[in-house]
């Protein structure tokens, strides 16, 4: 993904991000599809909920979040649920191995490192974001703890570990569309 996509896909998002103050809004015109929202769930991201796991909101973030944009071939979409468990984050990841594993082999990662001989998986997805920067989630970054990831560069879920928490395992859920960068599309035909 080239930096006009980043760029464009995050001042659009926080653009969108201001205008609804957390609670939602959807615009269209000529072509272009905005949406951003505080309505998502742990099925909706592709993934189960985790048994016994609570919906986690703190003062700076919403439990749930759900932004995306469409402009003519491109489209973003980010889409997460954050949640708190008394769980280990040991259980947590291996909850989540082998639903994650219909989206394609999982990547294991810690601070944005692959953990284990898998490096990359065969269809390119890779511990970060090598076509366009890191995802920036609540505004943290995707590098940054434990985390596994199935799918593709342009299309993955991820289920990141939080900081620990006295009360237990805070996680997230998270999908994430992102534009396909057109010339490496081209240069791929």
């Amino acid at each position: 993904m080239n930096m006009r996509h980043i760029f464009l896909s995050r001042t659009l998002l926080l653009f969108i991000a201001g205008l609804c103050g957390g609670t939602g809004a959807f615009a269209q015109s000529s072509g272009i599809e905005l949406h951003a929202n505080d309505k998502a769930s742990a099925s909706e991201v592709g993934l189960p909920g985790y048994p016994g796991a609570a919906l986690y909101k703190d003062s700076d973030n919403d439990a749930t979040f759900n932004l995306g944009y469409t402009f003519g071939d491109s489209s973003f979409r980010l889409m997460g649920v954050n949640y708190i468990t008394s769980d280990s984050a040991s259980q947590v990841l291996s909850f989540y191995r082998k639903p994650l594993s219909r989206y394609g082999e999982v990547l294991e990662c810690k601070d944005g490192k692959p953990v284990g001989s898998m490096t990359v998986t065969r269809s390119g997805l890779s511990c970060s974001d090598n076509h366009g920067g890191n995802v920036q989630i609540n505004g943290h970054s995707d590098t940054k703890g434990d985390e596994l990831r199935a799918g593709t560069p342009h299309e993955f879920r991820i289920v990141g570990i939080d900081k620990p928490e006295p009360k237990g395992t805070r996680f997230s859920l998270v999908y994430v569309q992102l534009p396909k960068d057109s010339d490496s599309d081209k240069k791929s035909k």
